[in-house]
């Protein structure tokens, strides 16, 4: 199997869904919600990528990075990577039905795991969905994340003691899935969260709690104040809102004001090593990687998911001896230029 065999056979069997085009960016499926696209014209979906292109990376040979270190600490669990796979659900209606759920989850999650990394799993409008994920986990001795969706406080709280009962590494909320239409389509209302709801939801767990979808410094503060231990910098995709600012345009101030007192996570548009390293340049501490994961796992199951991220690290490190960077913590802001 090689990367050409994998992007095939995703083409094939997520027809009528995704194209897998050359260059993931947003442009021909754009609309396309339920589907892989972005939200009506696609603006965010395109702007993650296009944003990410105008951060250019200096070249330096002169130093000794001959053998850079990408190890990374996440909440005790040493990773060999800051890559991490985004929790993602709805084969059906997203993906493609080439693959059940049990499928692509087991993928996603055994997947990372043969790459040195781990998975998040994700929420959904049927509670399937979610319980499919944690089995997932179970039979792996926890080894990955739960996230929630943005559901009634109780229903919340209940999913996250079974995410207990699992003993994932952390657990968190997609709090950007506040408007997702496949939810609502299917009956499973979800919305915003106030101070004092996110405060209960946090202090019912023993687990690191991630909020993912922070967009401004504003709530990354907020997020701090609620006793998150990590924020994910995301529009969730470009899925839930038009014209919302890319996370790569975002993610340096928010890193600034936050960084230094929990974990930044960041996705949107990440498609190979290079925009990893350029994440991290910006600001964050990892990367959650979303459809690249996808086209890995329809197109080579488990093995395919790890080929994708193998890549990916391979095309890190050979940046980080290219800009002169021994470990993740050297990757800093003057390795690149940014032209926007």
């Amino acid at each position: 199997m090689d990367m050409k065999e994998v992007r095939k056979t995703a083409r094939e069997k997520m027809k009528g869904f995704c194209r897998v085009c050359p260059v993931c960016n947003g442009v021909a499926c754009a609309g396309e919600v339920p589907g892989m696209g972005g939200s009506l014209t696609g603006s965010s979906f395109k702007s993650n990528v296009s944003d990410l292109g105008k951060v250019k990376l200096r070249l330096k040979t002169i130093h000794d990075a001959k053998n850079p270190n990408i190890n990374f600490d996440f909440f005790g669990e040493g990773l060999k990577s800051p890559i991490i796979a985004a929790p993602i659900t709805g084969c059906e209606y997203n993906m493609g039905v080439a693959l059940t759920e049990e499928e692509y989850i087991d993928s996603a999650v055994n997947g990372s795991l043969s790459a040195g990394t781990i998975a998040m799993i994700g929420d959904g409008a049927y509670p399937e969905l979610y319980l499919s994920g944690l089995d997932a986990l179970n039979k792996v001795n926890g080894k990955g994340v739960a996230i929630l969706k943005p559901k009634k406080n109780e229903v919340v709280i209940e999913s996250l003691k079974k995410a207990e009962d699992t003993n994932v590494i952390a657990a968190g909320m997609d709090i950007d899935g506040a408007g997702l239409i496949t939810m609502a389509l299917k009956g499973s209302p979800v919305g915003p969260k106030t101070i004092g709801e996110l405060k209960e939801i946090i202090s019912s767990t023993k687990l690191p709690f991630i909020l993912k979808g922070i967009m401004t410094i504003e709530e990354a503060l907020i997020a701090l104040e609620v006793g998150a231990k990590a924020i994910v910098v995301s529009n969730h995709g470009g899925r839930i809102l038009d014209h919302t600012q890319s996370t790569a345009r975002v993610l340096p101030e928010i890193a600034e004001a936050v960084k230094d007192k929990m974990m930044v996570l960041v996705d949107g548009g990440i498609r190979s090593g290079v925009d990893v390293f350029k994440m991290l340049a910006l600001g964050a501490d990892a990367v959650l990687i979303g459809r690249p994961i996808i086209f890995g796992a329809y197109g080579g199951y488990r093995e395919g998911v790890s080929m994708i991220i193998n890549k990916m690290k391979d095309e890190l490190i050979q940046a980080m001896i290219l800009t002169g960077a021994k470990d993740l913590t050297s990757i800093d802001r003057d390795m690149i230029s940014i032209e926007w």
